[in-house]
């Protein structure tokens, strides 16, 4: 399954140290040049080393996306990684594109793309047996990544796992 990625998910997956649910749940995960640029100033040394290694390893791959009028459009209205986040999921034919900010899920949603976040992959680990729980990977989110999410978002998540 290819995926493209904006920045958040990974950083946030890199500060739980869960990074590697990505490339067990995914064949391929892209970022724009901007989420490569964010990324590599990631100020959690052991996250940036993550990263690296996803990139180094070749499942983390990295690709400008062509201009285009919905770059354009989307460089009016969002974060940089997000405007080239989306583009490069529809150039590249994504299956999902992995975003957690709402404004940027919904301009994906609109361009036809399927969207899943952190939790969502979060969600799919506990499932397939990948973490023992999802209420503790919540609580690091929240506590090293400064992650937010909604409560009842946080309520719905682990009651969709059996927790």
């Amino acid at each position: 399954m290819r995926a493209v990625s904006n920045t958040s998910p990974l950083s946030n997956l890199a500060v739980i140290g869960r990074l590697d649910l990505l490339k067990s749940q995914l064949s391929e995960v892209w970022i724009p040049d901007s989420v490569l640029n964010e990324l590599g100033a990631h100020p959690d040394p052991a996250a940036l080393s993550a990263i690296r290694e996803a990139l180094s390893k070749g499942w983390l791959k990295c690709r400008a996306p062509a201009a285009s009028p919905l770059l354009r459009l989307l460089s009016l209205h969002l974060h940089p990684g997000e405007a080239e986040t989306i583009p490069l999921a529809v150039e590249l034919q994504a299956d999902v594109v992995i975003i957690d900010e709402q404004e940027g899920r919904e301009f994906a949603a609109q361009v036809g793309l399927r969207v899943i976040g952190v939790l969502g992959i979060l969600l799919r680990a506990k499932r397939e047996g990948q973490i023992p729980a999802l209420k503790p990977e919540i609580a690091s989110l929240r506590q090293n990544g400064r992650f937010f999410v909604a409560a009842s978002l946080e309520a719905k998540v682990p009651a969709a796992a059996g927790e």
